[in-house]
């Protein structure tokens, strides 16, 4: 949404990211980074490393780790700067988890007085736009102007002032802007006028000298409060008919304190109450920031004086950015999410920027000009009768104030008597833990009792199992080798026995084969019996035949012989003849 000059449309809030590089511990740590950003404006966050779960977050830029300053500078700051000087108030905030920059990003570090605006440095976002301020009055021209700035801290729920010349910084009260619904009134903040560049970073070191930093396990140098840096320029401009207007540009720079796990951090005692309250007033500022989103009947601005200061930028006439500063390691994972998460909200904030009035000369001295007067009447007020006297108008504006304050009072009260009773229930709750603290005394000292004793057997136990150790050591080395040689004798064992397998099959096929060869010989002795007596049968038969024919044949002879006398007869019959 583009809002226009007399701010009747909206405008959302500018949400911007910033990823600081890996420092030194998250290196030790070995930690992996969860951060993807696939363009300028997207942001994707692994919520486990090598996984495809992730959340994707879409913003008006992101810059990378490798990002610069002046690079921030150029997207976030220089174009509400335009915005200032045309009559704007606008306001840009870094928030995120301690540790990941957002001092950096405002103050920078190692400034040179010298450097220009636009230089490649680490000159932050504050000493930059002071002197970017200056180098564009010089090209506009404009002779008549004041630069004035305040230097605001916020630590513990008590306002102090950063420039005050006073040693002490002594605690500001904060009040309602009659005049303006939702404005807030710092009473007794100092504004400085600053004439060039050089002196910006002279108060920028006396307000850095004076605000609470403390080390912690997250970051060396933690910033324990929040600050605003304002700068408010006046400049004087003619209309077409000559006439001369004041017109008045507030630019706001916030620097607000890193939410932390205290368990993670280190903070302890003081340290520990500190980040209550830092975490306490961020809680109460993202409670603000739902209730705008959700266009919530009631915004709980009143709950911290954080968002009573930041009531204008957070859903009223001012021009709002913000950037959140975030760590790109695992080891930050929750962190990181829960501030994308919070920035990502903010984006849905609609604010409606106006410019601010501009007064004529003749106004400007009619207000200086009633101021005057309402101070004369003061004065003849309390001239003409004794005692001191105040105006009709004057103590009727004071007893509008007075009612207001009474108001506060009342609230305070209310507020004061909730406070005492949680103090009672707390020295209550006190009370019963002294005793508790008594009877676990007396238990410790019991118990210290018993651990002497314990002590004193433990000794004698360690001595024994000294000894235990050392036999368990030789039957250990025992049983390794008796596991050794069992091992041996299990594995010739394995050997014997499949020998003797081995031997037991060779030895039934043996008596298989002598099986078998009783029976074939007692078939060959049968079949020799047989064929022993058919030969004998059979030679028995030849040789009856043979006799049977020698008879017969002798018998043809003697027939033969007898038949022929003595005829003589071959020498083979007559051979024949003798051996029948």
């Amino acid at each position: 949404m583009n809002d226009t000059r007399c701010g009747r449309k909206g405008q959302q809030i500018q949400v911007f990211v910033r990823i600081r590089p890996f420092n030194s511990s998250e290196q030790n740590l070995q930690s992996t980074t969860v951060l993807d950003i696939p363009n300028n404006k997207e942001i994707i966050v692994h919520e486990r490393p090598n996984d495809k779960v992730c959340k994707k977050f879409r913003f008006n830029n992101v810059f990378g780790p490798l990002s610069k300053q002046i690079d921030v500078y150029n997207n976030v700051v220089s174009p509400l700067l335009e915005q200032v000087l045309a009559g704007y108030n606008c306001t840009v905030f870094a928030y995120g988890q301690t540790g990941t920059g957002k001092t950096y990003t405002m103050e920078g570090i190692n400034i040179d007085p010298t450097l220009h605006w636009n230089s490649n440095s680490s000159a932050g976002m504050i000493p930059r736009s002071l002197n970017h301020l200056f180098h564009k009055l010089q090209l506009l021209e404009i002779q008549e102007y004041t630069i004035r700035v305040s230097f605001l801290e916020l630590y513990n729920e008590d306002l102090f002032d950063l420039l005050s010349t006073n040693s002490d910084a002594s605690k500001l009260r904060l009040y309602e802007d009659a005049s303006k619904k939702g404005a807030v009134i710092i009473h007794g903040l100092e504004e400085v006028t600053i004439h060039n560049t050089s002196e910006v970073y002279k108060i920028l070191k006396k307000g850095a000298d004076k605000r609470q930093t403390a080390a912690t396990l997250m970051n060396a140098q933690s910033s324990r409060s929040h600050t605003i840096f304002s700068i408010t320029i006046h400049m004087k401009e003619s209309t077409i008919d000559g006439e001369e207007i004041l017109k008045t540009g507030k630019l706001n720079l916030v620097d607000l304190a890193g939410s932390e796990n205290v368990g993670r951090s280190g903070s302890v005692d003081k340290r520990a109450r500190e980040a209550g309250s830092i975490n306490q007033s961020l809680l109460t500022l993202g409670r603000v920031i739902t209730a705008l989103v959700e266009r919530a009947p009631h915004i709980p601005y009143r709950e911290s004086k954080l968002t009573r200061l930041l009531q204008e930028s957070l859903g009223g006439r001012t021009k709002t950015s913000i950037i959140a500063t975030i760590s790109p390691a695992s080891i930050n994972l929750e962190e990181t999410l829960s501030t994308l998460d919070y920035a990502h909200r903010a984006k849905n904030i609609t604010n409606r920027p106006e410019i601010n009035q501009k007064l004529s000369k003749r106004e400007f001295l009619k207000q200086y000009t009633e101021e005057i007067e309402k101070l004369r009447r003061d004065l003849l007020a309390s001239r003409d009768r004794n005692g001191v006297y105040l105006a009709d108008d004057n103590y009727k504006e004071m007893q509008k104030l007075i009612s207001q304050q009474t108001k506060q009072i009342e609230e305070k009260i209310n507020h004061i008597k909730a406070l005492e009773k949680a103090m009672q229930d707390k020295e209550k709750i006190f009370y019963e833990l002294e005793l508790q603290n008594i009877a676990q005394t007396k238990e410790l000292n019991e118990v210290k009792i018993k651990l002497n004793n314990t002590t004193d057997a433990l000794q004698s136990t360690n001595y024994r199992l000294k000894l235990t150790m050392q036999e368990r050591d030789e039957h250990k080395y025992l049983v390794e080798k008796h596991m050794n040689t069992e091992q041996s004798l299990l594995n010739q064992g394995h050997s014997l026995l499949n020998v003797a397998d081995t031997a037991i099959t060779d030895s039934y096929k043996l008596h298989d084969k002598i099986d078998r060869k009783s029976k074939t010989e007692q078939k060959f002795e049968v079949l020799g019996n047989t064929l022993r007596s058919n030969i004998c049968e059979y030679v028995q038969n030849v040789e009856e035949d043979v006799s049977i024919y020698g008879e017969k044949l002798k018998e043809l002879f003697t027939s033969i012989k007898n038949d022929l006398g003595n005829k003589c007869f071959p020498l083979g019959w007559e051979f024949m003849c003798i051996f029948y």
